[in-house]
């Protein structure tokens, strides 16, 4: 089979070529047929639709067509013909058919159809075989090309933040310890701590949770900049809507004020919206018919609104008026939970909203301190279905006031005494913010839970694959 090129299912769909000779190679769907002939629907992953391989039986040695079951890989060799069915416009007519590789169908865990999301979590290794996560995958990659496709357009440069990091960007507190410490017997300091400055790099590092402090330093040089990666959380969680593994995308922007970081982040996201529905539709269609039928219109809605924008006090007054019994009780002072996030933003407004001006004692100690010494220069971007979707603000570049900050909590200036220099020497405005890359996968795949939307979910006591 060797003169002829591989062509990939999804060019073969839309090919207007007929009687060519084509070479195809995937996995079996399905098969059924007759004594006559067979047919096989064949995936490549490359689309969500099969292509039907026409296999009269008489051409074919009996023992090999016996092998083909659901989850087979084969090679076909045949012609691209008219087809005769309904669902597609082309089918191969089947000249020579290799078997790469069987799939008994007495064990293999995906011969039958109907499995839950529950069942596929615990065969990761096998689940992008289904036409779910065969879309939600595709679509994740999607819109991370997406991503670096809208910050190069607009100027930004790409910024690889460490994974290994020697402080805690949130004060979030639950980091995952990076060691190569004996854990049996570690070097102890004459106090009976473990002596860190014998370890690897010499004092005490963790997996990061953000890479906006360093974002930070490359944007008060290159002005646009943006980190895309991998951050970590050690937090004992176990809802839908956490992962101990998930990735950021962290823009910062030297000179821009909380106006403009709002203004970016609604033509971001909208634009990250247009460009699933321009390129992604076959998967829309069928996670919009199979799981969340307001899907597409959900995603359209999100690109012909404007953004509600309002203060959190104002956000306070609406909850507080709004006659709903709520789980959290709603004070100012106190964090948003999803149940305020989502009334606000599809009860409400019915669009969605950003959310400025937050209590500072809440959120982190970067973020700009108002004039009124209660409220920072903090923001939400807030979406139906999912709650905060991205979380900025402006930064703090005043020296003073962000050192004052600093001890206010008890963060160690000999930890951060390299984000402090920042500000000691050509200090400027800027302002940035952070989307959680799998909550915007909930958001365009319908997807109920997070595990749901990344390949190989981090949880607790899951690290299996």
């Amino acid at each position: 089979m060797e003169h002829l090129r591989r062509s990939k299912v999804a060019d073969l769909l839309q090919s207007k070529e007929r009687g060519s000779e084509v070479l195809v190679k995937g996995w079996v769907r399905t098969k059924r047929g007759n004594k006559n002939v067979n047919f096989i629907a064949l995936n490549d992953g490359s689309v969500i639709h099969h292509i039907q391989v026409v296999a009269e039986v008489a051409k074919f040695d009996e023992e090999l067509l016996k092998k083909i079951t659901t989850g087979s890989a084969i090679a076909v060799e045949g012609t691209l013909v008219e087809s005769m069915g309904q669902g597609q416009n082309v089918e191969i007519q089947a000249r020579k058919i290799e078997l790469f590789g069987t799939a008994d169908p007495e064990t293999y865990p995906l011969q039958k159809k109907g499995h839950t999301l529950e069942f596929l979590r615990e065969i990761a290794h096998l689940r992008p075989r289904t036409n779910t996560f065969g879309a939600v995958l595709r679509i994740r990659h999607a819109m991370a090309f997406a991503i670096h496709k809208y910050f190069n357009d607009h100027g930004f440069f790409y910024i690889h933040s460490p994974i290994v990091t020697g402080s805690d960007a949130e004060g979030a507190g639950a980091m995952f310890r990076v060691t190569t410490l004996d854990p049996l017997h570690p070097p102890l300091t004459p106090e009976g701590k473990v002596n860190y400055t014998e370890d690897f790099f010499g004092k005490e590092t963790s997996l990061t949770v953000s890479g906006q402090l360093e974002a930070e330093l490359a944007a008060l040089s290159l002005s646009l900049v943006y980190t895309f990666g991998p951050t970590f959380r050690a937090e004992n969680s176990n809802t839908p809507r956490h992962l101990a593994e998930f990735w950021m995308i962290e823009p910062e922007m030297a000179f821009y004020d909380i106006h403009d970081n709002m203004d970016l982040a609604e033509d971001f996201l909208k634009s990250l919206m247009q460009y699933a529905l321009d390129h992604c539709m076959d998967d829309l269609e069928f996670l919009n018919k199979m799981y969340d039928n307001e899907l597409i219109d959900r995603l359209q809605q999100v690109i012909g609104s404007k953004f509600e924008r309002l203060t959190y006090t104002e956000a306070i007054e609406i909850l507080k008026a709004s006659g709903q019994s709520w789980e959290f009780p709603v004070d100012w002072g106190s964090d948003l939970q999803a149940e305020h996030e989502r009334y606000l933003v599809e009860k409400h407004f019915h669009c969605p909203v950003i959310l400025t001006n937050y209590p500072r004692d809440i959120k982190a100690f970067y973020m700009k301190q108002n004039d009124d010494n209660k409220t920072v220069r903090g923001m939400d971007v807030l979406f139906p279905r999912i709650g905060e979707i991205i979380g900025g603000s402006q930064r703090e570049e005043d020296y003073d006031s962000l050192l004052r900050r600093i001890r206010e909590m008890n963060i160690p200036e000999k930890d951060v005494w390299w984000y402090l220099d920042t500000r000691r020497f050509g200090t400027a405005p800027h302002s940035g913010f952070g989307l959680g890359f799998e909550r915007l996968i909930l958001f365009v795949t319908g997807m109920s839970n997070i595990r749901d939307v990344i390949p190989f979910p981090r949880t607790p006591k899951n690290a299996e694959f």
